[in-house]
């Protein structure tokens, strides 16, 4: 049959006809990809009763360390870094609803627990708009909003952020722990800067190592050479319910959107943005106090928490360094430039991009 279609076919046609049917196939190729990628990422966060949920060593690692570095910026967490910038713009617009976007919202835990502060502290000139891929989540977090009693301060919106057109303009746009979930970020970027109002804030909280959540090669180094140290019992992944004896650079990209795009996100930022709050942390450490691999420390135990801070002490000199680059960020954003953007130490975007992608 092909060969007879080929007979009747002028010549002249049959370069831009195999052309047209390549590109066709490639573009299938990664529609079927993508589309794969999506049922992976519901089917992962519909099963998953909470996203939020750390190891206990995790809590230890934070209030050691993370609290003291972020309590001179006023705030001792990212909802209470949220909480306080909200506050203060719908002070300043008391006649307004200061409208509010969350992309990637998943179950608006965040989001709820803001709306509950702001209430609690006589603030109700505001509207929370909440997009996310996933419809159950969604339909968890309308719950969970109608049960706080700020039910009427939010709507729940089916979108898949890849697709993400927004039709309002936002004095605030929040995207907490979602933008290295996104495949298409330069457009997702562009659609939140049109809709950001021009005096409005961009604010996240995410991930900006390697894609995948993966090591680059110069902190795997450092990985490998602390996994020899560790007894076995510590080497269990409870992600991957697997034990690894030699640790693993896994690539959590592989099926869904997890990590899919985490390094380009600070590049992405620096081109779009201009940085208000910018604070960033972690690399090394992630390993060790994650869902992973951190429920395998105890924080009671004194040899545990000796290990832990040791890997964080070394983080802090090998990216104070520049020898690491940060994976965790803490920022809000304008469209305008800022006077003086507020920083831990040294560490400004420009010093914490990672240019090179090298892998060895």
């Amino acid at each position: 049959m092909k060969e007879t279609l080929k007979m009747w076919i002028p010549r002249p046609l049959h370069p831009p006809l195999r052309w047209l049917r390549a590109a066709v196939r490639t573009l299938l190729r990664k529609c079927f990809a993508y589309n794969t990628r999506v049922e992976a990422e519901l089917h992962s966060f519909t099963n998953c009763a909470s996203v939020q949920n750390l190891p206990a060593i995790s809590q230890y690692w934070s209030n050691k360390f993370l609290i003291p570095m972020l309590e001179p910026f006023g705030f001792t967490n990212v909802i209470e870094f949220f909480r306080m910038r909200i506050a203060e713009i719908c002070r300043g617009h008391p006649s307004e609803t200061v409208a509010i976007a969350s992309v990637g919202a998943g179950d608006c835990a965040p989001e709820i627990n803001i709306a509950e502060w702001l209430r609690e502290i006589g603030i109700r000139n505001f509207s929370f708009e909440c997009f996310d891929l996933n419809p159950e989540v969604l339909r968890r977090a309308k719950s969970a909003a109608e049960a706080k009693g700020v039910a009427g301060h939010f709507t729940f919106k089916v979108f898949d952020i890849n697709r993400w057109k927004p039709a309002n303009n936002y004095r605030v746009i929040l995207a907490i722990q979602s933008l290295h979930h996104v495949l298409e970020l330069d457009a997702l970027f562009g659609q939140i800067h049109a809709a950001l109002h021009p005096d409005g804030l961009f604010m996240t909280d995410d991930m900006i190592g390697r894609n995948g959540h993966q090591r680059w090669p110069e902190a795997l180094r450092i990985v490998q050479e602390l996994w020899k140290e560790l007894p076995d019992k510590y080497k269990y992944n409870h992600s991957l319910k697997r034990f690894e004896k030699e640790y693993e650079n896994w690539d959590c990209a592989t099926t869904g959107f997890e990590g899919i795009r985490a390094q380009d996100v600070l590049p992405l930022l620096m081109t779009y943005f201009h940085f208000d709050t910018f604070v960033v942390f972690g690399n090394v450490i992630d390993i060790f106090i994650d869902r992973a691999f951190g429920h395998n420390f105890d924080s009671g135990n004194e040899w545990d928490c000796a290990f832990i801070d040791r890997v964080h002490a070394i983080d802090v000199v090998e990216i104070e360094s520049g020898r690491l680059k940060p994976t965790h960020i803490m920022a809000a954003m304008s469209k305008s430039p800022v006077a003086h953007a507020r920083v831990h130490k040294h560490l400004t975007p420009e010093f914490c991009v990672r240019t090179s992608r090298e892998v060895v």
